[in-house]
Order: structure tokens, then C-alpha cells, then sequence
């Protein structure tokens, strides 16, 4: 590891040394280091003493002598170096008010220091001075944890996340990360401080979120989320989809849980965190559009167009992003179930032309989403679908490198229905445009532009419009009769 080459660990030993500074390399990058996850892309350095004074001086020995950044109010400095951000910081202790999770803070040891850190497995100390370089320091067994794969507190749980709430989410984020258990008395604490999260900032509740939908399997998270009431405070529209109602021996599925399920699916197929949002959030319109009959049991009519729409107010609560990441969520949701109605009925050229035209380029991510969605246990419901999703699949290339419809661009313009017609700007051209895209989506003429052109002429004509040529002949025939 780049603690570990001998480039850098000479420099590292070097300048703790030089400055009679004990350092040592904590928290994540010594967890990962020993659960051996991937490359590094961070390391915290603590110095006992000033972390500021250490990287300053670690940087002249470093080629290129990068930029030292200092945080003064915090007492940190950051640099880059071996492909990797490396933080400095003194060893402090901390000591919080109930309003808030920023703690006033002091110099002090490296028991003070581990003392204030979130988990026993985050707690991990290896000191980078020459005569013990690589020893590790730990007080709170937190290797054993590591091995155990258990997430507990190197303090009282209680208190822990009281202080700094965040710690809740953040237990539950290395869960469903690692795929590791949260200590029961830590489960416990965080399900009687819940509400203390609502001291936290939008965007840090949504950073631990999206950390939480990039697990290998979300659905840890999110089950986690609901057991300790979480769920309720930070994303109401998914809480209120638990549950099964019963009338008349009629009954629905849950749909929490059936959307965790498809959460899980699509994770397997893909690292887009916005599409793994859209599976998330794809049937939240359920809740508010349940509604039961005698006839025909419970219906969720409409629930895609409410889901969307509720997509952008769970989007402004939460401080997200309301560009073309919100936008691309709401189409998602908005478009979820119309692939899976193609795929039941006989797949016609028609229905595929205009799913094509209406996905545009996110056409594979809604196959995607909704191949997720298949979530049935029966064995043969569960092939029979995928199958139909094959035919659907087929059907898309085959039309799409026969029409062209993606992205679809009119082959008649509207400055050519002007010039033909010899008209200005007006309703009658949007008109035409239209129905000579609707007439090429139903496959009634090809998406060619002789077609086309003979097609605006004719709608032209039904409206009441006359082409130029014919006008010239009316003249000529007008004319002549004068003669």
C-alpha cells in the first residue's frame, strides 16, 4: 500500500521524527487496510501535537512539493500525494452541545483521540515513527470487531450518537457496506435517538444515503433505516409503502419490501446511483393512489404520474440536485411500468416505435429498472417474464435500426411546411409536425423524408392549405381563362 512503500513511509518517519511528533495513521484507510477492500484513496494522519506543522513538512520532502491546504479553524491540513489525499490533524478530544453535532474542540492524546472516533473498527491506530513504524495501536479490540464483522461504539452508544447523530447513518452505511452487524445495544440506541437526526444537514442525511443505495445491497441499509424509525424522519414516501391492507380476503403485496427487492436486483446490473434512486423511489405513487373494489380488487391507478411528480418535492426537501439527474429520475419513475405492459401484451412495432421515442436515450436504463422489477418467487411467472423481456429487447433493435426513432428528428422541418405552403409561423405547421410524427410511430409511413413530404402535403390539404405549385396552377389556369 502507499503507507507502506518506501518512498513514502520514509518521508512519513522522517518528519514525525524530525518534529518529535508520535503519528499515526487512523480510521478508514487502517480498517480497509486490514479488511484488504481495494485501493486507497484517502489516509487520516494523527500527529499527537500539531498536524498542521507535520504536513507542512512532510510536503518539502515530497517530489513536486504539492500544495499544502489548511483548514485553520480545525486545526487540518490536507495535500495530495501517491495518488492519494492525505489529511493531517493534532490529536484532539471533543466535547458537544445538544443543538448541534459541530463539539468544541481541544489538543490532547491518542487515547483522547480514539476515544472520539464513531466505531471500534474505525478507531484502529498504525504509528508511522521510525522505531515503531507499523505498530498498531488498539484499545477497543476493534480487529476483533473487524473479524467478528461487528459495528460498535468505542464508547457508550448512547452518548456516541447523541453527540453527533450523523454516527447513526453512518453505522448503518458501514452495514450495509461491509455487510457487517450492528452491535444490539448500538441498534438499540440509535432507535431511542432517532430523532436527534434531524439536527443534521440535508446534504450530509444524502451523502450517507447515496453511500447507502452504492452498497452491494442496499436493502440492508434501507431495513436498517426502517427497524430504527430513521426511515419515517429522512424519506417518509418510502416508509408508507410497509405494510399489507386486507378487504373482502382481497390483499396486496407490501410494496416496501418488493422495492428493496428491486433495489437489490438493479444494484447487481448497475453502479448508476440515479438509476438505483429510481428503482428506489418507483412505486412511492402507490401509497397515495391505493384504493380498493369490489369488483377488481386493489388498484394503483396512476400511481407512475403521481410518483413522478412526487419525485421533485422528495428531491427539494432533501436539497438534491433539481437538474437533469432529478429529471432523469422522475422519467424513470414516470415510465416504469410501460415495458413491463409491452411485455405482456403481443408486442407490436407501434408500441416499441413510441417507447423508443419517449426514452430517448435512457432506453437501456429503463429495461434495466424494469427488469429489476420482476421480483416474483414462482419459477415459471419469473422465466415467462424474462423471457417476454427478451422479445421486447429484440423488438427494440429490430425497430431501431430499421426506423431510427431514437432521438427522432422530423425529416420535414417547419421552415419547409412555410415555404411549401407559403405561410407564416402558426398553429397549422405545429399541426402537421405532429401528425407526421404520430403517422411514422404508427407505422404508417416510413421515417423517410419523400415519405414525409407526401404526407405533410396531403395533411396540408385537410386543413385547408395550398401547396405553391398548386397555387401557380390556379393562377396559370385563371389566366388563361381571362384570354
Amino acid at each position: 500500500t502507499p503507507l507502506y512503500s518506501s518512498a513514502a513511509s520514509d518521508v512519513y518517519k522522517r518528519q514525525a521524527d524530525n518534529l518529535s511528533l508520535e503519528t499515526y495513521a487512523i480510521g478508514g484507510f487502517v480498517r480497509d487496510y486490514f479488511l484488504q477492500r481495494g485501493d486507497a484513496k484517502d489516509i487520516d494522519v494523527v500527529a499527537v501535537g500539531s498536524g498542521i506543522a507535520l504536513a507542512e513538512e512532510v510536503a518539502k520532502l515530497l517530489p513536486h512539493q504539492p500544495k499544502v491546504q489548511v483548514f485553520k479553524t480545525y486545526g487540518t491540513a490536507m495535500l495530495r500525494a501517491f495518488d492519494l489525499e492525505i489529511e493531517f490533524v493534532g490529536a484532539r478530544k471533543e466535547s458537544y452541545t445538544e443543538d448541534s453535532r459541530n463539539p468544541e474542540v481541544e489538543s490532547g492524546s491518542l487515547e483522547d483521540d480514539q476515544n472520539r472516533r464513531d466505531f471500534t473498527i474505525n478507531a484502529l491506530a498504525l504509528q508511522l515513527n521510525k522505531s515503531s513504524f507499523g505498530k498498531l495501536l488498539d484499545p477497543f479490540n476493534g480487529l476483533n470487531d473487524l473479524k467478528n464483522q461487528i459495528i460498535k461504539t468505542p464508547l457508550e452508544p448512547g452518548v456516541t450518537y447523541s453527540d453527533d447523530p450523523l454516527r447513526m447513518m453512518r453505522a448503518i452505511r458501514f452495514a450495509s457496506q461491509l455487510g457487517f452487524k450492528i452491535e444490539e445495544k448500538s441498534l438499540d440506541a440509535i432507535t431511542t435517538h432517532h430523532k436527534r437526526i434531524k439536527i443534521i444537514s440535508k446534504e450530509r442525511v444524502v451523502d450517507e444515503l447515496n453511500k447507502i443505495l452504492s452498497s452491494p445491497t442496499p436493502s440492508i441499509g434501507f431495513g436498517l433505516l426502517r427497524k430504527t424509525k430513521l426511515l419515517p424522519i429522512i424519506l417518509p414516501e418510502l416508509s408508507a409503502l410497509q405494510g399489507i391492507d386486507e378487504k373482502e380476503g382481497q390483499r396486496h403485496k407490501d410494496n416496501f419490501w418488493h422495492t428493496l427487492e428491486v433495489v437489490d436486483n438493479i444494484a447487481k446490473n448497475t453502479d448508476d446511483v440515479w438509476l438505483r434512486w429510481a428503482a428506489l423511489l418507483h412505486d412511492i405513487g402507490k401509497a397515495p393512489t391505493k384504493k380498493f373494489h369490489k369488483k377488481i380488487g386493489w388498484t394503483f391507478h396512476g400511481h407512475e404520474f403521481v410518483g413522478a411528480k412526487m419525485v421533485f418535492s422528495l428531491f427539494k426537501r432533501l436539497k438534491m440536485p433539481l437538474n437533469e439527474k432529478m429529471k432523469f429520475v422522475q422519467k424513470m419513475v414516470f415510465m416504469s411500468s410501460r415495458p413491463i405492459v409491452i411485455a405482456e401484451d403481443h408486442v407490436t412495432d407501434s408500441a416499441v416505435r413510441r417507447l423508443i421515442f419517449d426514452a430517448g436515450e435512457s432506453i437501456e436504463s429503463l429495461m434495466t429498472l424494469c427488469e429489476a422489477d420482476i421480483t416474483t418467487k414462482n419459477p415459471k411467472r419469473y422465466k415467462k417474464y424474462h423471457n417476454n423481456f427478451k422479445v421486447v429487447r429484440q423488438k427494440l433493435k429490430e425497430v431501431e435500426e430499421r426506423d431510427h426513432v431514437r432521438n427522432f428528428q422530423p425529416p420535414v422541418s417547419g421552415e419547409e411546411i412555410m415555404k411549401t405552403f407559403n405561410i407564416q409561423p402558426s398553429k397549422e405547421i405545429g399541426i402537421i409536425k405532429s401528425a407526421i410524427k404520430e403517422a411514422i410511430l404508427d407505422g404508417e409511413i416510413p421515417n423517410e423524408y419523400e415519405a414525409a413530404k407526401a404526407f405533410m402535403i396531403e395533411k396540408g390539404t385537410q386543413l385547408g392549405l395550398t401547396t405553391n405549385e398548386t397555387k401557380n396552377c390556379l393562377l396559370y389556369t385563371s389566366d388563361a381563362a381571362d384570354e
